[in-house]
């Protein structure tokens, strides 16, 4: 390579010499072959050090030399419309040289980019191969946005991996990649990166992101860091990591669209970058720009997926997707239900609408997409105005077609309608047939142990709340013993505070009574009994039927009051509400209706003081005592 170079140098100074006291203008000026061709073929040419015209041509021409007989051949491949044009050149009488059989590999690429068929006839064509060897041949002396578009179409058109035409085009690459510009490396990483990795090139894409990591800085639009993050991203953590950089520095040039294509590949890798999703929050909030509907479906989609909180956000995002409500598809509604139901987000007018648009399409609605939006309901406990004709609605459409869903679906399903309370008998026995739960029995992954986590919710559904009507059947009572994984969930510093709180209150450890697993499928905080006076009794010397096996002997005393401590952090609420969440209202409704009195302490976080804590939880037992007696 260096005999080349300084080949190539000495045919330039021996131009500039003889060009040195020609008067000519810059436009009658044409360079010999020879000269011409590392002109163009390389980012590190002393043409910016030659003096006058000279420097000033070479600058602007980036077409080939224009000799009368390459500008045709360059205008027959541009103007190809079939392979065979193309293929044709070579034994037509024309010249093909540098650059011009690479080009005809591109544009027979671009020809069959649709046509599978063609490609794998053409690689038969000994033709094909003859071009392949012309390109192999000239290789060094091709540009360098030629010679990356060169590897692309290669990828493109299927050539075998172990191809030698295909390996001495990687190892050019590999050979300039610092002397390639940014955006032919951007341009390579876009168009191959998946090629690369199906052709098991992953020296070459592992050397390339590398350089594209090492040089992010050269990065000046907007258009190639997010395309980056879209195509390669993924390949890389630390390239991604540039990347997001990058974009927080040209974040003030993003239009819509950018936004959107930032949000969505966040999302899609799951990377939850709090720094560049509060400057895209900032500006889709600060800038009026109008925001079409399949963005504000992918917007929402994405703070969704990353569970990222900006209320002003939501606000335009629901105020936004309010109009378009009635021109959207089935398919939309559901999903944009579900991304603002992930969000805790209860836009009542946008959830109102949302119903209108079930109902207007009573006939046409899936039930896939009936089902997305009721477990979006029952999350945010949401109940429409209209709610007797749209679950009537429902439970038309389940009536036949319940049994036919997956079976964990079915479980969510009829979960949901139990939070909504709009669970009919048909579809608790529909789930609680032992045929059906014992798939769920003893199940070891964390999908199956959730879906028997929800069974055991419907079964006391069945037995709270539709007692005496139900008549079975219910979960047998071996499968209501909680399982150890019940108890193995991290304590919070709100729990561990109350825990030490209530033990200096009770003052004897018998006299309550920590994380404890109910049959019910819910686990109490804590657990106490009250009498009649407001004294405390020891728990394990009293019948205690909410435990499985119940623990023991006598029976509760005249009067007497089982009080259980429940959690109601930040996380159980609706976002910006006291409203709580469905999963948590459904649990208040088990335990009241099991014979609790509940002692909520979602206040606790404003206590400073022990002494303020303790004062706390007696005057909240008190009350739970009172209102209950009032009742």
């Amino acid at each position: 390579m260096a005999a080349r170079l300084v080949r190539r140098c000495t045919c330039l100074l021996r131009e500039a010499t003889r060009l040195a006291p020609a008067v000519s203008p810059v436009s009658q000026l044409r360079l010999p072959q020879g000269t011409q061709k590392p002109l163009t073929s390389s980012a590190t040419s002393p043409s910016s050090r030659l003096p006058g015209p000279l420097s000033e041509l070479v600058e602007k021409e980036q077409v080939f030399a224009p000799y009368p007989g390459r500008q045709e051949v360059e205008q027959l491949i541009e103007k190809a419309t079939q392979p065979e044009e193309l293929l044709e050149l070579l034994g037509g009488g024309h010249c093909l040289q540098q650059n011009h059989a690479a080009l005809a590999l591109i544009q027979l690429s671009r020809l069959l980019s649709e046509k599978p068929k063609d490609k794998a006839t053409l690689i038969q064509d000994a033709r094909f191969w003859q071009l392949l060897h012309l390109v192999n041949s000239q290789i060094t002396v091709i540009w360098h946005g030629t010679l990356v578009k060169l590897l692309r179409s290669l990828y493109a058109l299927g050539l075998p991996a172990t191809s030698k035409e295909l390996r001495s085009v990687e190892q050019e690459v590999r050979w300039r990649m610092r002397r390639l510009r940014y955006k032919h490396l951007a341009f390579l990483a876009e168009s191959s990166a998946t090629y690369m990795q199906e052709q098991g090139s992953q020296e070459l894409l592992a050397e390339l992101l590398v350089h594209l990591e090492r040089r992010w800085a050269e990065i000046e639009d907007k258009r190639t860091v997010v395309a980056m993050m879209m195509k390669t991203g993924h390949l890389s953590e630390s390239l991604m990591n540039r990347l997001e950089d990058k974009c927080l520095e040209l974040v003030e040039q993003f239009g819509p669209e950018e936004l959107r294509k930032v949000l969505v590949t966040l999302a899609a890798q799951n990377r939850r970058s709090v720094p560049l999703l509060r400057a895209i929050s900032y500006h889709l909030v600060q800038k009026p720009f109008p925001l079409t509907k399949s963005i504000l479906l992918d917007l929402a989609y994405a703070y969704g997926k990353l569970g990222f909180h900006q209320t002003q956000v939501f606000q335009r995002l629901a105020a936004d997707l309010l109009p378009h409500t009635p021109s959207m598809t089935s398919s939309e509604v559901a999903r944009c239900t579900k991304s603002f139901a992930f969000l805790k987000w209860l836009n009542l007018p946008l959830f109102e609408a949302f119903v209108q648009h079930v109902l207007d399409r009573a006939q046409s609605i899936t039930l896939p997409h009936l089902c997305n939006m009721l477990l979006a309901f029952a999350r945010v406990n949401f109940r429409p105005e209209r709610e007797d004709p749209f679950f009537s609605l429902v439970h038309e459409k389940l009536g036949s077609e319940l049994v036919g869903l997956e079976p964990a679906l079915q479980v969510d399903v009829v979960w949901a309608l139990c939070v909504l309370q709009q669970v009919p008998e048909a579809e608790l026995q529909a789930v609680l047939r032992p045929e059906f739960h014992a798939q769920f029995l003893g199940g070891k992954s964390s999908k199956d142990q959730s879906t028997f986590q929800k069974l055991l919710h419907i079964n006391a559904t069945a037995q709270l709340e539709q007692h005496p009507e139900y008549t079975g059947p219910l979960l047998p009572t071996s499968a209501l013993v909680p399982s150890p994984s019940a108890l193995e969930q991290k304590m919070t510093p709100l729990q561990k505070e109350l825990q030490e709180t209530l033990k200096g209150l009770l003052g004897s450890a018998d006299k309550g009574s920590f994380m404890v697993a109910t049959q019910y499928g819910w686990v109490l905080d804590a657990e106490v009994l009250l009498d009649t006076e407001s004294q405390l009794l020891p728990l394990r010397d009293f019948v205690a039927p909410h435990l499985a096996p119940s623990s023991g002997s006598q029976p509760l005393p005249p009067g007497a009051k089982r009080l259980a401590f429940l959690r109601w952090e930040f996380p159980n609420f609706n976002s910006r509400s006291k409203d709580l969440l469905g999963r948590f209202v459904l649990a208040r409704r088990h335990l009241l209706a099991a014979g609790f009195l509940l002692v909520p302490y979602y206040e606790w976080m404003e206590l400073k003081s022990e002494w303020q804590k303790s004062a706390y939880l007696k005057d909240k037992m008190r009350k739970a005592v009172a209102e209950e007696l009032a009742k």
